[in-house]
């Protein structure tokens, strides 16, 4: 299935085509497979500074300053998904 197919849920281009530049760059600098993993590693990272900004009007009744625990929750999902992608992106390192 090429890009112009569309992906695996019908939309036309899908991820590829919407981060066509992104992947374009790093996969010349880093090859397909690494290239693709930071990409999904830098679309986490805006995750993430999108939920932390969310936790900030979110706060925890019970322990002020702190995000509600959903929010929380979130917030430790996606960073130990952050670290699982380094960790096989540095062990691709020719």
């Amino acid at each position: 299935m090429t890009v112009a197919d569309g992906d695996a849920t019908g939309r036309q281009g899908g991820v590829l085509a919407k981060h066509h530049e992104q992947l374009e760059l790093h996969e010349t600098m880093m090859g397909s497979s690494r290239g693709r993993l930071a990409v999904a590693l830098d679309l986490l990272t805006d995750a993430l500074a999108m939920v932390g900004q969310h936790g900030v009007y979110c706060q925890s009744t019970r322990m002020p300053g702190k995000p509600t625990l959903d929010i929380a929750l979130v917030i430790e999902q996606i960073g130990d998904a952050k670290e699982l992608l380094q960790t096989v992106i540095e062990s691709d390192r020719p």
